[in-house]
């Protein structure tokens, strides 16, 4: 993934999710809302602080971390 400039996951922050550059909106919520079929100008409208580039880096964060593969650890 390239290097993420609006997308920032901080533990102090919503709990370590991650979340909108300076804002506590995280990427789950936009996902969730696109999801729900609210379009890009309605989250817009609902968090009128965010801007477009934001809902496009959550939605190129989201796609990239669904292709993510977890491995368990191995306990010696």
């Amino acid at each position: 993934m390239k290097n993420l400039e609006r997308i920032v996951l901080d533990p102090a922050v919503m709990g370590g999710k991650p979340c909108i550059k300076g804002v506590r909106v995280t990427v789950g919520t936009i996902i969730g809302l696109l999801a729900s079929g609210y379009s890009n100008e309605d989250i817009l409208k609902m968090y009128p602080y965010l801007q477009i580039e934001d809902l496009k880096e959550a939605l190129a964060y989201a796609a990239w971390r669904s292709e993510e593969i977890e491995v368990p650890l191995a306990i010696a």
